[in-house]
């Protein structure tokens, strides 16, 4: 993927620039110290992806995406955690807060590169913009499911389980793509083999999130940090 940095501090400039060299999928087309550059360079250049900052000179990078109609996969990278929320409402991808590790910006170009992958399938066009409701294909079905319905969806090896107050429906659609579509402020993924919709949370115990009705999910460790951010924000 090629990418590009809009980051006004050399320090973490040096960082991104290096994880990007180990990375080894990543071409990195430029570094810009503030969001006018990159504008600029935008009209003229496309990119796969976007390393930004939020405290920027000139324009902030949550003002940056207000501002770009159309901009490539972003990124975030900020010492401040108080935007997360705010910033999924750009469906950004993910959300590094500062000091982040080099396993954790690889977590977070993976997601990048699994997002590309997606928009790349005209099968899933119809899934691209947020929604109310969402039909999905199931056997030789399409079936329309209320977004606001549904608690959880589990993966098995083969298959999606969509579960809601009184169903359960089964899908071939895998997890990634359900992450993809569903509205990133309300479904979130806690486990390499469940998404939640946070709005469903009764409480979490633990390393446990108890849903309204019963139903207990882990969280797995991999997730818990950024999970655990968002939802005690």
């Amino acid at each position: 993927m090629t990418c590009i940095i809009v980051e006004d501090q050399p320090p973490a400039q040096r960082i991104l620039k290096k994880y990007i060299q180990d990375t080894g999928s990543l071409v990195l087309k430029g570094t810009f110290s503030d969001a006018l550059q990159a504008i600029e360079f935008l009209k003229n250049e496309a990119v796969d992806l976007l390393f930004l900052d939020i405290h920027l000179p000139k324009l902030s990078g949550i003002d940056f995406l207000k501002t770009v109609p159309h901009p490539p996969n972003v990124i975030l990278t900020t010492a401040f955690s108080e935007y997360a929320l705010e910033s999924y409402e750009f469906n950004v991808v993910d959300y590094l807060l500062k000091p982040f590790s080099f396993q954790r910006f690889l977590k977070a170009v993976s997601k990048a590169s699994e997002r590309k992958t997606t928009q790349k399938d005209p099968s899933f066009n119809d899934y691209s913009l947020p929604r109310k409701e969402i039909y999905f294909k199931s056997g030789y079905e399409h079936i329309k499911v209320n977004i606001e319905d549904i608690y959880h969806i589990t993966s098995d090896s083969d298959y999606t389980e969509i579960i809601t107050d009184n169903k359960r429906y089964v899908s071939g659609e895998p997890l990634r793509l359900w992450l993809e579509t569903l509205p990133g402020d309300r479904f979130y993924r806690i486990h390499k083999s469940h998404i939640i919709n946070t709005e469903k949370i009764e409480k979490i115990v633990g390393n446990q999130v108890c849903l309204k009705g019963g139903t207990k999910l882990p969280i797995g460790r991999a997730y818990k940090e950024d999970f655990m951010r968002r939802v005690l924000k």
